[in-house]
């Protein structure tokens, strides 16, 4: 599994949209600094995706998501493919049994495929919405996860690069 963290908050992502003429698209903006974090791991050869939505990126957050993956997943032995950042690498988490980490080279978040999970979910989810409270945001969140944890063919498609299933391929 591919795993990533990723900011949502109550910042307004406006893009173009299109509009018949002579209509000019309104699209509300906002700037506040009140965020949640969104932590999830993608399979790619298969496509399932675990989330979890937490208030900060940290150890002890981490903790709870791995935690909650081997709680998921008993009986399957995890390699979780993550970054460098510091709570990845923190003395303080204490691994599962059925769970090791595996980290990819510093700088190269586009060896990361939750990444284009990310962009995915920003660009259906969020692209000129404005949310009333930081409970409304993570309800949107909660919900878009949801969705896109129900769709394992979409997740593979996104994320099922094939030099990642060709390393793991069992098939001759």
């Amino acid at each position: 599994m591919f795993q990533d963290e990723a900011r949502f908050g109550r910042i307004s992502d406006s893009r173009r949209c299109w509009c018949k003429k002579p209509l000019r698209p309104l699209v509300k903006a906002m700037l506040t600094h009140e965020y949640v974090y969104a932590y999830a791991a993608v399979s790619p050869v298969d496509g399932r995706l675990d989330a979890l939505v937490l208030p900060h990126v940290n150890a002890q957050c981490m903790q709870l998501f791995i935690n909650e993956l081997a709680r998921r997943y008993p009986n399957e032995n995890l390699i979780m493919v993550v970054d460098g950042a510091g709570w990845h690498k923190a003395g303080s988490l204490e691994l599962p049994d059925n769970l090791r980490p595996h980290f990819l080279p510093p700088y190269s978040p586009e060896l990361n495929p939750q990444e284009h999970i990310w962009d995915e979910l920003r660009e259906k989810h969020f692209h000129n919405r404005v949310f009333d409270s930081l409970d409304a945001l993570e309800d949107q969140l909660v919900q878009a996860l949801k969705a896109f944890e129900a769709d394992p063919q979409r997740m593979r498609s996104i994320a099922g690069w094939d030099w990642i299933i060709n390393a793991v391929s069992t098939e001759k």
